[in-house]
């Protein structure tokens, strides 16, 4: 089997490059590669403390997770300081960060809508700046 060659880069810089279309390699703990697409960056504050937090959905296939379902990672550091990722294990707080992901969402496609809304009303018709007075 031929072996990828893997070129490691910040990811931070990968998560936040909107225009990153890429998958994400990520290795788990056994040193497997494992690929993901992402699917949002999302801040959200836990205990009055800020955190970003990144939805990842995989694309190599994962027991118990199923084709449509994504998991919630929590954007860290490790002891060099360089970014890392950890499976966000407590359910209230992924469920949490899923939510605000679904409203950020809803809150875009209102956005859109309005922008369409606002693209397709009728143009007023020009006026000459003239008036004219009417018969009485």
């Amino acid at each position: 089997m031929e072996e990828k060659n893997v070129q490691q880069v910040d990811l931070l810089d990968v998560l936040l490059d909107q225009d990153n279309k890429e998958p994400i390699v990520l290795m788990d703990e056994n040193g497997k590669q494992m690929t993901f697409e992402q699917v949002a960056v999302i801040p959200y504050e836990v205990r009055k403390e800020k955190r970003l937090y990144c939805v990842l959905k995989p694309l190599d296939k994962i027991e118990g997770i199923g084709d449509d379902e994504a998991i919630v990672f929590l954007v860290d550091t490790d002891d060099q300081g360089n970014s890392i990722i950890k499976i966000e294990e407590d359910e209230e707080i992924a469920i949490a960060v899923f939510d605000k992901y679904y409203d950020l969402l809803e809150e875009a496609r209102k956005e859109e809508l309005a922008a369409a809304k606002k693209d397709d009303k009728p143009k007023a018709p020009k006026t000459t700046g003239k008036k004219t007075a009417g018969k009485k």
